[in-house]
């Protein structure tokens, strides 16, 4: 079974919420807790169990802040 796993790179992210809003498995939100400089909710890694790697998320990032991992589960 293939897993994934993504960085964000909160220095590149503008909170623009494009990721979250595609991301079909629901692994990626806004986060309260950490702001960009101009105020806006960062993106966050959720749900790491959730994702496949599909790779919509960075795809679609205007930003280029987010990297995707794939790997596959042996056990």
């Amino acid at each position: 079974m293939v897993k994934g796993e993504i960085s964000i790179n909160e220095a590149l992210c503008k909170g623009c919420g494009l990721c979250v809003y595609h991301c079909s498995r629901g692994c990626i939100t806004l986060s309260a807790e950490k702001l960009s400089p101009s105020g806006m909710p960062l993106a966050s890694f959720i749900n790491a169990e959730k994702c496949t790697a599909c790779c919509v998320c960075a795809w679609l990032c205007p930003d280029f802040a987010i990297e995707v991992y794939k790997y596959t589960d042996v056990s």
